[in-house]
């Protein structure tokens, strides 16, 4: 399984290096007005374009890591809960007795007759 991830994250890393490669014109990125016209670098259209993908990523990645960490939180609380009260809701069990040698199991069938289809 762990090779397969490896592939995807490969396969994903080389998609993203193509796209940035083959978008490396530079445009302007106007950031503020000022008086004299605008604040702006010029930045490839690829790196603009994966900012933006990790400006819209990272807040979900964020949330969903904070989701599982508080529902791994409830689930680990009510499994303790849980092994805390169930000894105290059952008796311990009987002690399993050990099996009887084999001797004693032949001496207790030679003692007792078989019963006879008539004595029933």
């Amino acid at each position: 399984m762990q090779y397969v991830r490896t592939g995807i994250w490969v396969l994903i890393t080389a998609i993203l290096v193509i796209f940035i490669a083959m978008n490396w014109t530079k445009v302007p990125v106007n950031i503020w007005p000022m008086p004299n016209g605008y604040f702006h670098f010029e930045w490839p259209v690829g790196i603009i374009a994966l900012l933006f993908f990790l400006l819209g990523l990272v807040p979900m990645w964020a949330l969903h890591k904070a989701t599982r960490w508080r529902l791994r939180r409830k689930l680990d609380n009510a499994e303790r809960a849980l092994a805390a009260a169930v000894p105290a809701a059952y008796p311990p069990a009987e002690p399993v007795l050990p099996p009887l040698p084999a001797a004693t199991v032949a001496e207790e069938a030679a003692v007792r007759p078989s019963p006879h289809p008539g004595d029933l």
